[in-house]
């Protein structure tokens, strides 16, 4: 924090001191930071629009699952990309409500998604349920991905 101020400071003194050198350097710069800016900005809007063409669904299937992983999900990717990772938090909520009832601990599973899944393709698998508050039955909420974080291949 101290480095910045200086180099803040020092940045004013050089543009008081010497508007003809220092102003083209500042712009120069300005426009750099602007580039960087959009470039990171268009970047995070491709992947946004590529996390929402896949196709999540999660549900409580015991009889289709083992007993350790009863949550059946699967997954379709609907973007023109490959899918290299994924990554997610599991939602549950009873019908109708907007309470999340899933008990945010620190020893949480961590739910990732395949190691890569081809567009149009789709992945099947099991995954453990996430800690509930007490007194809620899995069977009786509906469960959702939230807080998508992925990566696609270029």
């Amino acid at each position: 924090m101290l480095i910045g101020i200086l180099l803040v400071l020092t940045w004013l003194v050089l543009l008081i001191r010497y508007p003809t050198k220092a102003l083209p350097v500042s712009a120069a710069a300005l426009l750099g930071l602007l580039l960087v800016g959009a470039w990171t900005y268009w970047d995070d809007l491709r992947e946004q629009r590529n996390l929402a063409r896949l196709e999540l669904r999660l549900s409580h299937a015991p009889d289709s699952c083992p007993a350790d992983r009863p949550l059946a999900m699967e997954l379709k990717n609907g973007s023109q990309l490959p899918l290299v990772e994924l990554r997610f938090e599991i939602a549950a909520y009873r019908p109708g409500d907007t309470v999340n009832l899933v008990q945010n601990l620190y020893d949480a599973p961590r739910y990732r998604g395949p190691g890569e899944l081809l567009p149009g393709d789709s992945w099947r698998d099991c995954l453990p349920l996430p800690a509930l508050r007490p007194g809620y039955r899995a069977a009786t909420l509906e469960f959702r991905a939230e807080r998508l974080q992925g990566r696609f291949a270029d």
